[in-house]
């Protein structure tokens, strides 16, 4: 009776798990493809960049809203405004490097994000392994994130900048990495929250090509 109880507590963790990364990359696809529509958009009305203050502020106003109602019908509301808001800030600084002859440069962000974001997760889908460990090397990532990017902003040094960039494509595989072992071993239900990690992540990992790529290919400003 106790085997047959535990098949049965076993089988319904598994199907649960695979019910959120389903709802998961569906969502996640959703996003992608509403993202880059409202990216061309921006492109195509020639829509001026926000600016960092804007931002920053929509960034984290949008991600609070969908942590806020992640538990709710809300929550997928409030996903496609966060993902349509960062596609809309990708619009500019798109027309800004493809007018300057880098649209070879785009694709190949494109994809490298693509193939970064397939191997991370297929790593993930398929290991055995405990990965807890990431967890302190990514607050350390963080951490050392936050204060290149203040130094940067005083010293304007074009290498450390490239060095922030490599780093946030590190720390954003990390980031692809963790959340989709978290669901693997049952550890994240809410498939939401899930979504917008997965998105955030491949957002900055796209971006970081682009700057590396446009830097290498000496067509920085």
């Amino acid at each position: 009776m106790n085997n047959r109880t535990a098949y049965q507590s076993e089988s319904t963790s598994v199907l649960q798990t695979n019910k959120v990364l389903r709802s998961t990359y569906t969502l996640l696809a959703m996003t992608l493809a509403f993202a880059a529509a409202v990216a061309g958009a921006a492109m195509a009305f020639n829509l001026p960049h926000p600016g960092l203050i804007i931002t920053l502020v929509g960034f984290y106003g949008l991600l609070f809203l969908v942590h806020k109602t992640a538990n709710s019908s809300t929550g997928l509301l409030s996903v496609f405004a966060f993902t349509g808001f960062l596609g809309y800030t990708l619009g500019p600084i798109l027309n800004m490097v493809i007018g300057n002859g880098g649209g070879d440069i785009v694709m190949l962000a494109l994809g490298g994000t693509a193939l970064t974001f397939f191997g991370v997760s297929a790593y993930a889908l398929t290991t055995k392994r405990d990965l807890s460990f990431l967890n302190g090397m990514m607050m350390a990532g963080f951490w050392v994130l936050i204060v290149a990017i203040i130094a940067n902003m005083f010293l304007q040094i074009p290498a450390l900048s490239l060095a922030i960039s490599s780093i946030f494509i590190l720390f954003s595989s990390g980031a692809i990495l963790l959340q989709t072992k978290s669901i693997v071993d049952g550890g994240e239900r809410n498939y939401i929250l899930a979504t917008v990690t997965l998105f955030v992540s491949i957002y900055n990992i796209f971006l970081s090509l682009i700057h590396i790529l446009t830097a290498l290919g000496g067509n920085d400003d």
